[in-house]
């Protein structure tokens, strides 16, 4: 007499879902991991063209910069943290612009 036992319907569904359920969280950590190498490999990367962003202080801000384009990015509140520089408080734009040229070697410029 054998003594193998075979899986029931409700044994059959249960692993079923089990191993489906288990796919579906290796697809998910798969996705997380591919969005975060997408993420890491344009770290620090111009968006108009792709080089390699410098990063200059600017009244104790971060602002990246890219000597390639000239791209100027200020990431959220850092505007608004300029701003309450009184120094550079009229015509800020063309404040920050002057600064950052001079701070990545471009020599005096003005913005009008």
């Amino acid at each position: 007499m054998s003594t193998e036992r075979k899986p029931s319907k409700n044994e059959e569904e249960y692993f079923a879902q089990q191993e489906r359920e288990l796919v579906e969280q290796q697809r998910q950590r798969a996705a997380v991991a591919a969005a975060d190498a997408e993420r890491r490999m344009h770290l620090m990367k111009c968006p108009k063209d792709g080089y390699d962003l410098k990063t200059v202080m600017l009244h104790e801000v971060q602002v990246e910069t890219c000597p390639h384009c000239r791209g100027i990015w200020l990431d959220a509140g850092e505007l608004q943290v300029l701003e309450k520089h009184e120094e550079i408080r009229p015509g800020i734009l063309g404040r920050v612009v002057t600064d950052i040229f001079k701070g990545i070697g471009r020599g005096k410029h003005t913005v009008g």
